[in-house]
């Protein structure tokens, strides 16, 4: 009776073990930790199966395992026996199963997520989002590049979940996406509290060529280079430190892009506002050279008020010479104010103004006539320039360098460096022009050759050189040419062999050409001449008295 009843409870047990499900493995199931040993929890998973899980996977990055002996934990079934008998479970992919489903319902509803960054990998950093492993890119740690990130590491702090894939194991996380929407919050506060015009104080931030960023508390503004003094700043630094505390206007609030322009110089009084009354046209000031460029150079009358000296206005002489060449950055300089444009805020300087015109000097110190001494500086197809005192040059025109050569073939005489001598023929203030002639120097012999002498006139030459076409004279220096068909009215006497060199001549002027510098001569013309005057006086032909009778009673009378 007793035996039969063993057997029906022992059939019993048997039918209900086979009647109860065996969890699948790949599952979560529940367990109860029943002891801690050898840094391992044993843990009871029920269906007479039991598991061992590292302690270490019950510990949250940088934290102590948090679990004791009763403890009801989930785990993950691997396998339900190994090769001793034991279940094969995890703690560590049990709240990985866990996160990610926590994970992607965070996904879906674009909401945040919590944990904790715990290690550095290539571009950025791993984080322990409760059980899941994201990756936090450099890029998304904070809204300014981070140099350490020791003071974050193992702090839970609020992240972004940006790209997950489940399949893959991928999770991307940011943590910028937070700062950033904390401080578009902030900054829509800070600025609904600012009003353009208003002064405040902020301090500096940071530093850059074009300007300096300054902190109102908790939303930053650009304080333009431009906008930080009246005068020229040529870099921020000049004026400001990164931690100063400064005082600056609100110029412009861009309500969309939430962007501030801030100003100093606006709160400090417009130089501009005083210009008119203090540098009059025509005014001579003391200034300095702030800045150079090709057209011409900047310079500060005072602090805030600068002026444009143009590079046609730096130099009497030197026209086509970079401004750097005449003056230097910081060098101070006396000007001359030429114009005022009080609404662009422009004023235009003089330079040269401010020293007398060397045109004027020199035709004040050197009338026409003047001899003057320089270095032939150039020479061109038209002429030579020479060097004179004040820096300026002075031409010698072709025409003006001999009277008896051509100029083309009297140019070639002279090199640059030469020292010559010339006479100030002209001075023209108004082009910035003097003329100068070489051949004045010696007088005009030409003009001293035949000052006296007419057309008509009757003069004796001597003979220089004899020629196939006629005869080479002298007279007072001066040659000149008398062709065959001009040496006799007698064609047979006509021969240029008849004379020689040295024979004294009278001849007869038959033109005088200044421009040419030519004598005209004919000894034909002499002769007709004095047959003429004999007919006149001693007879005609109504007296019936032959050329020769006429002729003979002339030369009786010479004689």
């Amino acid at each position: 009776m007793c035996a039969k009843a063993s057997m029906e409870e022992f059939e019993a047990l048997l039918n209900e073990s086979f009647e109860m499900d065996t969890p699948d493995e790949g599952s979560v199931v529940k367990g109860k930790v029943i002891a801690i040993e050898a840094g391992q929890a044993i843990i009871d998973v029920g269906y007479k199966m039991e598991g061992r899980v590292e302690l270490k996977e019950f510990a949250n990055p940088g934290e102590q395992p948090d679990i004791s002996v009763g403890d009801t934990v989930e785990v993950f079934l691997r396998q339900v026996e190994n090769s001793r008998g034991e279940a094969v479970i995890s703690r560590e992919m049990a709240r990985r199963e866990e996160a990610w489903d926590r994970l992607e319902k965070a996904y879906a509803d674009d909401a945040r997520v919590e944990g904790a960054i715990f290690g550095r990998v290539k571009g950025g950093f791993t984080v322990d989002l409760g059980g899941a492993v994201a990756f936090l890119p450099g890029s998304q740690v904070d809204v300014r590049p981070v140099r350490d990130a020791g003071p974050l590491m193992g702090l839970k702090q609020p992240f972004q979940i940006l790209k997950m894939d489940r399949r893959r194991g991928n999770i991307v996380v940011s943590r910028r996406a937070i700062l950033e929407e904390s401080r578009a919050e902030q900054r829509a506060e800070v600025i609904g509290n600012l009003t353009e015009g208003q002064a405040v104080d902020g301090v500096v931030k940071n530093i850059t060529e074009y300007g300096a960023f300054v902190d109102l508390g908790g939303v930053d503004g650009l304080l333009h280079v431009t906008d930080m003094a009246w005068r020229r700043v040529n870099h921020p630094s000049e004026i400001l430190a990164i931690g100063e505390t400064v005082k600056v206007q609100v110029i412009k609030i861009n309500k969309e892009t939430h962007r501030i322009s801030l100003g100093m110089k606006q709160l400090q009084e417009d130089p501009w506002d005083l210009v008119a009354g203090k540098y009059p046209l025509e005014s001579v000031h003391a200034g300095r050279v702030t800045n150079i460029t090709d057209y011409g150079a900047f310079v500060e009358l005072e602090p805030g008020v600068e002026g444009l000296v143009h590079v046609s206005e730096m130099s009497w002489t030197k026209k086509n010479v970079h401004p750097g060449k005449i003056v230097s950055t910081s060098q101070e300089v006396e000007v001359m104010v030429l114009e005022i444009d009080q609404a662009k805020r422009r004023v235009s300087l003089g330079l040269k103004q401010t020293m007398r015109n060397p045109w004027e000097v020199f035709a004040e110190t050197h009338p026409e006539g003047t001899h003057v001494e320089g270095e032939v500086k150039n020479i061109t197809e038209f002429g030579l320039f020479i060097g004179l005192d004040g820096e300026i040059d002075g031409m010698v025109h072709l025409s003006d360098l001999s009277w008896d050569e051509r100029g083309e073939e009297a140019i070639q005489n002279y090199r640059k460096g030469d020292i010559v001598q010339a006479v100030v023929s002209e001075t023209d203030i108004e082009k910035e022009r003097i003329s100068l002639s070489i051949k004045a120097l010696g007088g005009d012999k030409f003009q001293e050759a035949v000052g006296g002498t007419k057309r008509g006139s009757i003069v004796t030459v001597e003979v220089t050189a004899i020629e196939d076409g006629g005869i080479e004279v002298e007279y007072e220096g001066m040659k000149s040419f008398i062709r065959r068909s001009d040496l006799s009215r007698d064609r047979a006497e006509q021969r240029p062999e008849r004379f020689s060199v040295g024979d004294k001549v009278d001849v007869r002027v038959t033109n005088v050409d200044a421009k040419t510098r030519r004598l005209g001569l004919s000894i034909k013309a002499r002769e007709i001449a004095e047959e003429k005057e004999a007919v006149e006086q001693f007879g005609s032909s109504a007296s019936g008295a032959s050329l020769g009778d006429i002729l003979g009673a002339a030369l009786k009378r010479d004689e």
